[in-house]
């Protein structure tokens, strides 16, 4: 291994202590945010806190916005007003570009659907971000760690050479998930994870995160609609809805609320499913 990789690997260890959850109360803090599409307002004064360490599900009925307010913070999506700070930086405002990459390489995002390159084998696709903030990493190094990030989401070896048309639904979210780990970040996005998935490989796919992020310490950003997922993995929930954060707490603080929207979606037939669900897990173990 060259210096300059050693240099690099030694910078990256620094960088990944200076965020670690005990460092920072939260990892992401928003205040009066506004985000509109022409004269179509999507979020009016939104405010959000997501504690380090913590799974924070996000959840609100179609069209609330909750993929845009992914892509606001992780700066694909610029807001018409309000500050959106990641581990204490404000992207907007930082001028160095060195400075912005690396705070960029503390995250991971996994898209709907997995968002793979269909062209690219999975092997290739973990290592796309490799290359573009490692581009020194020599091809050895590139294949042994696309390997071990195969592994750790639970896909046998050979799934690293094939490509996303030869692979089941759920390998292909597996996949996905392990392309977001490439870069070991602190905080990890997921966008709608267990949708399209049968009920097995959901509820796998559920203990999946809740491990990675528990051996981790991950912070995990987590849109769903999936109410199994909620109770399975999230510390916490942030409903969205009438353009902004209406609520944010554990289900059962959620549940104390009188917001006819919340009571609708945690009472009614498949919340109370959910929760008996809960319920049952929470007694055999």
């Amino acid at each position: 291994m060259s210096d300059e990789v050693q240099a690099e690997i030694r910078e990256e260890l620094a960088a990944a202590e200076a965020v670690r959850p005990e460092t920072f109360e939260f990892a992401i803090r928003i205040r009066g945010l506004r985000n509109q599409f022409g004269d179509a307002v999507i979020h009016d004064n939104l405010d959000l806190d997501v504690r380090s360490g913590e799974i924070l599900g996000v959840v609100g009925g179609s069209g609330t916005g909750k993929s845009v307010l992914l892509r606001s913070i992780v700066g694909l999506q610029i807001p018409a007003e309000g500050e959106i700070e990641v581990y204490g930086k404000t992207l907007d405002t930082i001028a160095d570009e060195e400075e912005s990459r690396d705070l960029r390489r503390r995250w991971g995002v996994m898209f709907q659907g997995g968002a793979l390159f269909s062209t690219l084998s999975v092997a290739e696709n973990i290592q796309v971000p490799l290359r573009e903030y490692y581009p020194r990493l020599d091809q050895k190094l590139l294949d042994e760690i696309a390997a071990y990030k195969v592994a750790m989401v639970g896909l046998p070896p050979d799934a690293g050479p094939k490509y996303p048309a030869e692979l089941s639904g759920g390998m292909v979210k597996r996949a996905g998930l392990a392309r977001a780990l490439a870069l070991d970040p602190a905080l990890l996005f997921l966008d709608e994870p267990t949708a399209g998935l049968d009920p097995i490989g959901a509820a796998k796919f559920d203990e999946l995160i809740r491990g990675l992020a528990d051996t981790m310490g991950l912070t995990v950003f987590l849109i769903t609609h999936d109410l199994d997922t909620l109770y399975a993995t999230c510390d916490r929930v942030a409903v969205l809805a009438e353009k902004r954060v209406i609520a944010v707490g554990t289900i059962p603080e959620l549940l104390a609320t009188e917001h006819p929207w919340i009571q609708e979606y945690f009472n009614g037939p498949r919340g109370r499913a959910a929760s008996s669900c809960n319920q049952t897990q929470d007694r055999k173990s």
